[in-house]
């Protein structure tokens, strides 16, 4: 790796140890070799076996490999959206020893050039049709760029950088294995920070093959499994998605954005067995009637991750999908995708109306702690911090976020990252641990201390609708004035619900004011958009 990219690769105190060995590609490369004709991917009206996706993917490594001079920047980003070229690019990349870097095409030009930015990536891979927006995003950065367009024919030139297109690409045969550093980058991440500018989480090659591993074995994964890609490639899920299917030659199914907006025809038209999604998606589902006894028999698995699982949405799946186990996943970035997990039983005891996130999955080892970073008693609630092998390089050149998010807490030699989500320890073996929201949704409403995710979950019973987001406003110096309540549903009767809030909730907990929408909006991830509503209040 180049001396730029060392910056804040290493939490403090984690082990610096060099040694060669598989790296995260390394079990397709071995499932095509043992299932060569078997279908790996299918995306865009396209269906790819493994031999087919390991040549598209080779030829981008040993392109990169005979393009790039050394000295040049490890990172690679990936600008494509629902397409082969995403998938044979995150490969490509990773078969030529680089880490990869997504960009998310949905999102403004400026967002995705200051990632690209932040990164310090010089090269860039791109899907035919939006050289276009490479163009913009590319717009104020230095020139000499190598821009990769693998399965473009004849795009036009892009000012000041080297497109390399269809044509261009060195043969599949050129591309030559080899081992890497499990100690080096996979891959960068980067998600919302919260002085605005976006943090880059830098997972090496060792961070995931313990989750991969554990995940095969839990769900008994085999060939003949189709797996869902519902995650874009900038959220942390994707990684599983791809990378959990082709471990074991099974085939990862990518619906388009259209599909995904109704996924329920997806699911049954690739006879999906393992479906992955963020809950709010099963949130809308439910909403537009597509959770209906028995829709999807083939599914042998529901897994969610990424916000809450209301517990309404959780058993609505499983009638939809009788024969499938529903669990609730979860899991920062900075700890490789999921680390706890709990598997919902009808009749399952929950706080706050959401699933339980359980036990730690894999080599894990949580614990919640106290403001010192002491561990509370057991029932008791405080922050979650983890340790173990999926616990990260930290953030991209930038130390000091770094050092304060991954800690040694009193008492302990390993270092633990710091989640910022309030849970409650267990009372004793065998009670799954509960997700009681972030430490920083614990806000005051004239002086008195409120938990949001508490009033989410009252509003959420009193109206009967999933979908609800509760913020505090509006702002004050030492806090909030009050609470506004976002329901997804339009038909709300409000004075009801606030009449019902009312003989239940403090008065300083009951919003103030709700607004009705007919969806609420989404981010990049397929996550409500917290943010989003907050903007809405500002500008009205």
């Amino acid at each position: 790796m180049s001396e730029q990219s060392t910056a804040g690769r290493q939490p403090a105190g984690a082990s610096d140890t060099r040694r060669a060995g598989p790296g995260l590609h390394s079990g397709f490369l071995r499932s095509a070799a043992r299932v060569p004709d078997r279908p790996a991917l299918a995306v865009g009206g396209q269906t790819l076996s493994y031999a087919e996706l390991h040549a598209r993917s080779a030829a981008i490594a040993a392109t990169l490999d005979a393009r790039v001079p050394d000295g040049v920047p490890p990172l690679v980003a990936i600008y494509s959206h629902r397409a082969v070229t995403a998938f044979a690019g995150v490969l490509g990349v990773l078969m030529s020893g680089r880490a990869y870097v997504p960009l998310n095409p949905t999102l403004p030009a400026a967002r995705n050039r200051l990632m690209l930015e932040r990164s310090g990536a010089r090269m860039i891979v791109v899907d035919p049709g939006s050289l276009d927006q490479v163009e913009e995003v590319l717009e104020g950065l230095d020139p000499g760029f190598l821009v990769l367009a693998p399965d473009d024919a004849a795009p036009a030139p892009v000012d000041g950088h080297d497109v390399v297109t269809l044509a261009d690409l060195e043969d599949a045969a050129a591309w030559d294995e080899r081992q890497v550093d499990e100690n080096e980058p996979a891959y960068v991440l980067f998600t919302s920070g919260s002085t605005g500018i976006p943090k880059g989480v830098t997972v090496a090659h060792r961070n995931v093959p313990p989750l991969i591993d554990d995940q095969v074995e839990r769900y008994a994964l085999t060939e003949d499994d189709r797996i869902s890609q519902t995650h874009e490639l900038t959220f942390d899920v994707s990684v599983w998605d791809m990378f959990v299917t082709w471990q074991v030659g099974a085939c990862l199914c990518c619906p388009s954005t259209k599909e995904l907006i109704k996924p329920g025809g997806f699911i049954r038209r690739e006879g999906i067995t393992i479906w992955f999604s963020v809950p709010s998606t099963a949130v809308f589902m439910k909403r537009l009637g597509m959770l209906k006894p028995d829709s999807y028999p083939t599914l042998r698995y529901s897994l969610f991750a990424g916000e809450p699982l209301p517990v309404a949405v959780a058993e609505a799946w499983l009638e939809a999908a009788p024969a499938s186990a529903v669990e609730n996943l979860y899991g920062p970035t900075e700890l490789t995708i999921l680390c706890m997990g709990h598997r919902w039983q009808p009749g399952d005891t929950a706080e706050a109306g959401v699933v339980p996130i359980g036990g730690p999955l894999a080599q894990n080892r949580p614990l919640v702690v106290d403001d010192e970073l002491r561990e509370v008693e057991p029932g008791a609630i405080g922050e979650l911090i983890v340790a173990g092998p999926q616990v990260t390089l930290g953030y991209w050149r930038d130390p000091e976020q770094t050092a304060t998010a991954f800690v040694v807490p009193p008492g302990s030699e390993e270092v633990h990252y710091r989640t910022g989500d309030r849970v409650r320890r267990p009372s004793s073996a065998g009670v799954p641990m509960a997700y009681l929201g972030r430490t920083d949704s614990q806000v005051k409403v004239r002086g008195v201390r409120v938990e949001l995710g508490e009033v989410e979950a009252a509003v959420r019973e009193a109206t009967g609708v999933d979908a609800v987001i509760a913020v505090a406003w509006p702002r004050t110096l030492t806090g909030a004035d009050g609470i506004v309540a976002f329901v997804g549903d339009r038909g709300v009767d409000v004075p009801a619900v606030k009449a019902e809030l009312e003989g239940r909730l403090p008065a300083h907990m009951v919003p103030r004011r709700f607004e009705l929408l007919d969806q609420l909006p989404l981010g990049a991830s397929g996550k409500f958009d917290r943010l989003a509503l907050l903007r809405s209040l500002e500008e009205n």
